[in-house]
């Protein structure tokens, strides 16, 4: 059997009745993205089967940190030992005289929000996408919107949730970065 590895992905679509693409951040788990199709059309029946993926990356590694899929097991989060958490952020900001909010969405390694967020708050986009009366924000806790602050554990679809658990490893030196795609990538180009 082949490994299965978590990806991630940016989708786009212009749904019925919308006059500007739209976006989402999706989460699946396969051996790889071409696999997770018919997950992408079920994760957003509104786009009509119109859905494209403007970026995409098979997590494997952040921030120094192996990213690994395991069975479940049977084993319940109660009964999961409290460790590190894979947190997905999506940080939000502005630039003087542009009409338009700017996001960058980031995964986090960390023991709870509260740390997730301290690390968001250290990024070169948080740090200079903002101005006085339009500052950068991940939104309302802290600062920040805990609707965009999410343990990638709780969105993913309830199926995987049942079968596998995300581990993040302890931290290590030298890992390399995953391969980031990025483009207009038709669904069944995959």
């Amino acid at each position: 059997m082949e490994p299965l590895y978590l990806h991630m992905a940016i989708l786009g679509c212009t749904p019925p009745g919308r006059f500007t693409e739209q976006h989402d951040v999706f989460f699946g788990i396969g051996t790889n993205m071409s696999a997770l199709v018919p997950e992408l059309l079920r994760f957003w029946p509104e786009a009509e089967g119109r859905l494209h993926i403007d970026a995409w990356r098979r997590v494997t590694h952040v921030d120094g940190h192996h990213i690994t899929i395991v069975p479940a097991n049977g084993i319940t989060e109660a009964l999961e030992p409290a460790a590190l958490k894979l947190f997905f952020l999506n940080l939000g900001g502005y630039r003087p005289g542009e009409f338009e909010e700017y996001h960058y969405k980031m995964l986090v390694v960390a023991a709870d929000q509260g740390k997730a967020i301290q690390q968001a708050k250290k990024t070169a986009f948080y740090k200079h996408s903002g101005f006085k009366g339009a500052e950068s924000h991940v939104d309302d806790k802290y600062g920040v919107d805990v609707d965009d602050v999410h343990l990638v554990k709780d969105i993913l679809d309830a199926r995987y949730k049942e079968m596998f658990r995300v581990v993040a490893g302890p931290k290590e030196d030298k890992l390399p970065a995953d391969t980031l795609q990025i483009g207009y990538f038709k669904l069944d180009k995959l």
